[in-house]
């Protein structure tokens, strides 16, 4: 007889695996839910950068229309109130934050390509990484349920098998112990029950085998697969978790980098608020508005205590006089008026007793004079030139009112009436220069169409070069005129301190030796000046010197140098590359767009970013070949 176990001995041992997979699944499940939770982190930081370099870009845009905003409209009166200290400091200032709200841009650029793009991409290789890993782990989950089921069938054939044997046994048992059973029933019986005990000695066998199997899959499950995909999970967590401190520490680093450039923008506009100078500003103010108008001298005292002796005539003037109130009160309109415009103060003679006030201000002042008849002075006031002209300015000022001013300027005082034509001319020169500069570039345009006939018709570009030349003489003829006016203003106002004029570079002006008794006649009391000219003024006009100023194109003088605080790759058209430290020339300041235009030599120049270089500005230096060792010295 084989003794065989129970199969309930092994079913503790079979049934331990069970709960072991079913805690296996639950861990899988928090781990996938602890990484998903990962992820989320992450890309709400990702967001959270997309929005800080949103914030950082629209307060750009606002630093730069703040900026834009407060410039100076060109050609305005604005741009002229540009001359002071302190509105070039608030220019400057102006700048500085332009570049101020560059270097946001670059923060948010920097933040966009490194932070939010990197962790972006790498959210996706994250995603793909957890869910192979997570693949992984349910294909073992499912393999060693599948063994797990095996042998549970395997066991329960078993336990089966065994039960058959058992009874089969006892029948034979039964079968032998009747004495009226045949003998063949009973070795049938017997037979029976060893095939039932040779079954259960297969089931035994293979259920030993399964579960043999069974234990290695589990220990290779629980020692091997399973470690491995958590170490795999634990490794994709914790890069995750170092990926997202190092992002961290990026968007420190990309604010640190621009701090210096930042510190450099508030330092010029700290250094521009020092630069302003009250004194300055105050004595441009007294140039920009001196007429050049002595002050008046004192006025006589006037005596009405004396008798006056009358005569005839002197009464029957006095009384035609006092019925007509045109005239007096002319007379006293021009004496409050004009009065205090007079270079040389004559206060007037004492009136007589019974005449009105109408006393002429440049009456004599000889005590012999008081004594003369009233009708004498009366005529010599109708009749005296100043006088007349007294009258012209009066109605010069009634047209100015009116809003018609005279072309030379005649209206205003010397010293503004100067600085009037100096601008004028300057404008006028600009003109020509522009136009000359059009008519060059259609002049090559011709010989090209010369040269290549395909390319267009030369004779098309005539008649646009003879309309240039007629504007350039006519610009040329504006000039002498306003150079003719503005050599009889110099040569009248009195002696000034000698300042550099810059002339027109076209023509040179020689004043006649009649311009100062011309503007002294035409001087009326309150500084204004009739139309009349005593002769036309000379003019001298070197042609030579005008065509060789234009032949040959000069290079741009330097205005300064400039040190590279920081490397910059010049790969854009118009851009030069400077490396740190560098000491270049500089040809052309910032213009208020951020940019700079340097020289390394007479065939290298370009822009430059107007805060990577520290600029030095020299009024005087004009030599383009200057060593740049001493300047650096």
């Amino acid at each position: 007889m084989v003794s065989l176990p129970h199969p309930s001995v092994l079913h503790g041992a079979v049934n331990a695996p069970c709960l072991c997979c079913r805690k296996g699944k639950d861990q899988f499940d928090n781990l996938e839910k602890h990484t998903q939770w990962g992820i989320d982190v992450l890309e709400k930081y990702i967001k959270f950068v997309k929005e800080r370099t949103e914030i950082e870009l629209s307060y750009a845009k606002q630093l730069r229309n703040l900026s834009k905003k407060y410039q100076p409209k060109k050609n305005s009166k604005e741009e002229e109130e540009y001359r002071y200290t302190s509105t070039r400091a608030f220019l400057a200032t102006l700048n500085e934050m332009n570049d101020y709200a560059g270097q946001h841009e670059v923060i948010s650029e920097n933040m966009t390509s490194l932070i939010t793009a990197e962790l972006t991409r790498y959210v996706q290789e994250l995603k793909q990484e957890r869910k192979s890993h997570f693949h992984d782990g349910r294909k073992a989950q499912q393999h060693i349920e599948t063994c797990w089921k095996q042998l549970e069938a395997s066991k329960r054939r078993f336990e089966r098998d065994c039960k058959e044997a058992d009874r089969a046994q006892q029948y034979f048992e039964k079968m032998d112990a009747d004495i009226n059973v045949t003998k063949a029933d009973v070795e049938k019986a017997r037979q029976q029950a060893q095939l039932r005990h040779q079954m259960a000695e297969d089931s035994k066998a293979e259920y030993s085998s399964t579960l043999q199997k069974f234990n290695s899959e589990q220990h290779e499950h629980y020692y091997t697969h399973i470690p491995n995909i958590f170490q795999k999970i634990q490794e994709m967590e914790e890069r995750r978790i170092v990926r997202i401190g190092e992002s961290m520490k990026t968007f420190a680093e990309v604010d640190r980098q621009v701090i210096p450039i930042i510190g450099k923008c508030l330092d010029e506009i700290t250094k521009a608020a020092e630069s302003v100078d009250h004194k300055n500003d105050s004595q441009m103010v007294i140039e920009a508005f001196k007429s050049g108008f002595e002050p008046p001298g004192d006025v006589d005292f006037e005596d009405f205590t004396q008798p006056m002796k009358r005569t005839v005539s002197e009464s029957s003037l006095s009384n035609s006089r006092g019925d007509g109130k045109s005239e007096p009160k002319f007379g006293s309109k021009s004496k409050g008026k004009l009065w205090p415009f007079i270079k040389k103060n004559k206060p007037p003679p004492p009136p007589p007793a019974s005449a009105s006030p109408s006393a002429v201000p440049n009456g004599p002042q000889s005590p012999k004079q008081q004594k003369e008849p009233l009708s004498h002075r009366f005529n010599e006031f109708m009749t005296s030139k100043p006088k007349i002209h007294c009258f012209r300015s009066l109605k010069r000022g009634l047209s100015l009112k009116l809003g018609a001013g005279p072309e030379d300027f005649s209206n205003l005082p010397p010293e503004q009436r100067r600085k009037k034509l100096q601008q004028k001319v300057d404008e006028l020169n600009r003109d020509i220069q522009k136009e000359m500069d059009s008519r060059d570039a259609l002049t090559k345009m011709k010989d090209v169409y010369i040269k290549n006939p395909q390319m267009g018709d030369a004779a098309s570009v005539d008649h646009r070069l003879a309309e240039l030349g007629q504007n350039i003489e006519k610009l040329r003829l504006e000039v002498q005129k306003f150079e003719g006016w503005l050599a009889e203003v110099e040569g009248r106002l009195p002696a000034r301190p000698e300042q550099p004029r810059r002339q027109s570079g076209v023509y040179e002006v020689q004043n006649p030796s009649g311009v100062n008794s011309c503007a002294q006649d035409r001087e009326s009391p309150d500084g204004s000046y009739t139309e009349e000219q005593s002769q036309e003024t000379e003019m001298k006009v070197p042609a030579t010197d005008f065509d060789d100023e234009f032949d040959d194109e000069e290079p741009l003088p330097t205005i300064g140098t400039c040190k590279a605080l920081y490397t910059f790759e010049g790969q854009n058209e118009g851009t030069i590359s400077v490396a740190e430290g560098e000491m270049l020339y500089v040809i052309e300041e910032d213009k208020g767009d951020g940019w700079t235009r340097i020289r390394r030599n007479e065939d290298e120049e370009g822009y430059v970013p107007t805060s990577y270089v520290e600029v030095y500005l020299d009024k005087n230096a004009k030599d383009v070949h200057k060593p740049l060792q001493k300047i650096s010295e």
